[in-house]
């Protein structure tokens, strides 16, 4: 005989690394409308359809009516399972279910005893205790009187009881006499309702602690999603690799000492509309060419606006999506949950051997889940780098002009192994994009700025020394390497007049600061 009891909960066996020790005794507490009936019914009925094991269903205030109207709304047909004999419904009082576990040989116990039970569901704890309460009887005794005819059962029974909302928990004494104890939480945040799952305890077994995002699904009914910081290293060794892959960039590659190492996770940050997303598909190009299987995870825009505006640069995201080169996933921040969204991307890359991902955009996470987004982000970097593979996360920088700090509450430095900045630079009367990269973890990268435009393929470097023509084409632009503190401030703004003097060379008054000398 197995061990184990398999709850049949998509993603609750994982958390309890494998099921529950059987014979155990399940206290499912939370507040109303947790789902603690719905998960109550999803394991009896898991037991009858799948792992051919008789359930009954002990019901003081849902009639059986009820019960299978609830059940029928996620495709359990608990009709067909009770005219096979697999589940049987008793509706029945806390009375009369007290006075049938005082007699060990009562029709109770006889009835389960008759059709192999080995599930039991028990909706709920909380009748009993105000059963007992209004008739001044010694609960504590009860439940152990209760508990103990359980066990003379040999059944795996689950429980279900209301949290007292005054002391926040169910009573000390009631936790105490069961083996495993789940809480289910419900919260509205931002007008979504959020519903998590903790196992606050397991008596002879292992279990993955912390708090999981729980769903409950049309169709299926309740799906608990592991916290995202939970999934396991593959192996006592994270692995490395000196293989290098290009961003897209002969120029931008050798800033970084030849590109970046196959395995690491690079930072992309820069303010909207100087390129992140433009640089990323660049990567994923040249990554296909290299060939890689890549992943765009979306967050910011949808497909069809990403494939479009990928179109005018030259990039065919449709074609590699066609071929099977490039997986796009694409979520609304509106209905953003990080366990579930990460569950989602990773079966995605393990399914289709994917290993090249770009986030866009870390930001979102950011504000979606402030208070998680730093162990989330810990928690794909790990996962990414145990398979070694190379990942992108692009990040909006708040600031228009200069930076200052990558986040306030997400710090770069420590989570990725390179740093790619891209900013605006206002110089006189006109805004200049500048690229720098001051981390590349094991390289010599150049600590250099350089001036880029976007265009056909792309970001495009312009020469370090050569100036060129404003956007206007009217005023000619002295190269970057005539200014200095180009990412730290913008230079000191001069009259167009002086920088179209200073591009012709004209002697300038004595009083007039050149752009070489910029002040802070």
């Amino acid at each position: 005989m197995d061990t184990l009891v398999k709850t049949g909960i998509t993603g609750l066996d994982e958390v309890l690394r494998g099921g529950l020790p059987r014979q155990n005794n399940l206290l499912v507490e939370g507040a109303p409308g947790a789902s603690k009936t719905t998960l109550g019914l999803g394991f009896i009925h898991a037991g009858a359809a799948l792992y051919n094991e008789p359930g009954a269903i002990v019901s003081f205030e849902l009639d059986a009516a009820k019960l299978l109207r609830d059940a029928a709304l996620f495709c359990w047909d608990l009709q067909a399972q009770i005219e096979r004999g697999m589940i049987k419904v008793i509706q029945t009082s806390p009375a009369v279910l007290l006075s049938e576990f005082r007699n060990p040989d009562g029709a109770f116990a006889e009835t389960l005893r008759a059709m192999g039970t080995k599930r039991l569901l028990i909706d709920g704890l909380t009748p009993l205790r105000l059963y007992a309460e209004v008739h001044e009887l010694p609960f504590r005794e009860d439940l152990h009187l209760l508990i103990e005819g359980i066990n003379r059962l040999g059944v795996t029974t689950l429980m279900t009881a209301e949290r007292d909302e005054t002391l926040g928990t169910v009573p000390a004494h009631e936790r105490f006499v069961f083996d495993t104890i789940i809480s289910l939480t419900r919260q509205e945040q931002n007008r979504r309702v959020q519903r998590r799952l903790t196992v606050l305890k397991s008596r002879g077994q292992d279990f993955i602690g912390g708090s999981h995002t729980m769903r409950i699904e049309g169709g299926k009914g309740i799906h608990v999603y592991r916290r995202a910081q939970s999934r396991p290293h593959n192996s006592p060794d994270q692995p490395t690799s000196n293989e290098r892959l290009s961003i897209g960039s002969a120029p931008i590659d050798e800033m970084m000492d030849g590109g970046l190492y196959k395995g690491s996770v690079t930072m992309l940050s820069g303010i909207s509309g100087t390129g992140k997303t433009v640089l990323s598909v660049q990567f994923l190009d040249a990554c296909i060419k290299a060939g890689h299987k890549t992943l765009l995870v979306s967050l910011d825009e949808h497909p069809r606006q990403l494939m479009r505006n990928a179109a005018s640069l030259g990039f065919d995201l449709e074609g590699m999506l066609a071929r099977g080169e490039l997986f796009i996933h694409y979520e609304s921040p509106l209905e953003l949950e990080l366990d579930v969204h990460f569950d989602r991307v990773i079966k995605l890359v393990e399914q289709e051997g994917i290993d090249c991902v770009v986030f866009d955009s870390c930001a979102v996470y950011e504000m979606t889940s402030p208070a998680e987004v730093a162990n989330y982000l810990y928690a794909v970097a790990t996962f990414f780098k145990d398979r070694l593979a190379t990942i992108f996360l692009n990040y909006e920088s708040p600031e228009l002009l200069g930076l200052s700090q990558i986040s306030q509450e997400l710090k770069g430095s420590h989570l990725v192994d390179n740093i790619i900045l891209l900013n605006y630079v206002e110089i006189s009367t006109v805004l200049r994009r500048a690229i720098a990269i001051p981390k590349v973890r094991g390289s010599r990268n150049r600590q250099i700025t350089r001036e880029y435009v976007i265009g056909e393929g792309g970001l495009l470097l312009l020469d370090e020394s050569a100036g060129h023509a404003d956007p206007a084409g009217v005023v000619p632009q002295l190269p970057f390497s005539s200014y200095y503190g180009l990412l730290s401030r913008s230079p000191s703004r001069q009259s167009p007049l002086i920088d179209e003097a200073v591009a012709h060379g004209d002697k300038m008054p004595e009083s007039v600061e050149l752009p070489t000398a910029a002040s802070s």
